[in-house]
């Protein structure tokens, strides 16, 4: 199997609905030698298929293979902010949220050999432009919440998070405005404990 299968297995793919992402997202996850392939695909911004190819990377990483993206987060980390189709958006910022949930909650994750803070800097800068920039309702939840995460590692983070978020984002729709009371409420209790 190769990138020409890959692109035909996505290309195969008529809609976002579940037993068509199953069936693709299973493909790579048992044929592992696929996801470089998925991972370059997911940076083709400029064509559909990245969209796809998107919805197939959030999957594996949902589905306990979040480490087979760890030798490709130099791709990913430098590449995200190019990302330009809402659809496409939406996966890449629940897969930040993925990452800064591993790096923060698991000490003995492999991700702490990979995961660095030129990585972490390039999730941040992004997350920071998806938060200023009109962008979908679960776009800004998953990226205040790895913001917030990142921001237990550097301190500058939740004041100007805190910023951004009572000044726009709490005035912003219902889902909006809940994700953002949670994280204040998370940044306010952090502070009470240092």
């Amino acid at each position: 199997m190769n990138k020409d299968f890959l692109i035909s297995a996505l290309q195969s793919m008529e809609n976002a609905k579940r037993e068509n992402r199953d069936k693709v997202a299973n493909i790579v996850y048992n044929n592992n030698e696929l996801f470089p392939h998925l991972v370059s695909l997911t940076f083709l911004v400029d064509d559909k298929i990245s969209i796809k190819a998107t919805w197939i990377l959030e999957w594996i990483c949902t589905h306990g293979k979040l480490h087979l993206l760890y030798p490709h987060l130099d791709a990913f980390t430098q590449q995200i902010a190019t990302v330009k189709f809402d659809s496409a958006i939406r996966p890449c910022s629940k897969i930040c949220e993925f990452l800064a949930n591993e790096y923060q909650t698991k000490n003995d994750s492999t991700i702490h050999k990979y995961l660095t803070d030129k990585h972490i800097n390039a999730i941040v800068e992004t997350g920071f432009d998806w938060l200023i920039t009109p962008q979908k309702i679960a776009v800004r939840a998953y990226t205040m919440q790895s913001l917030y995460l990142f921001g237990l590692k550097l301190a500058w983070i939740h004041p100007e998070l805190e910023h951004l978020i009572s000044s726009k984002i709490i005035h912003e729709s219902k889902g909006c405005k809940a994700r953002g009371k949670k994280i204040l409420e998370l940044i306010k209790k952090k502070q009470k404990t240092t």
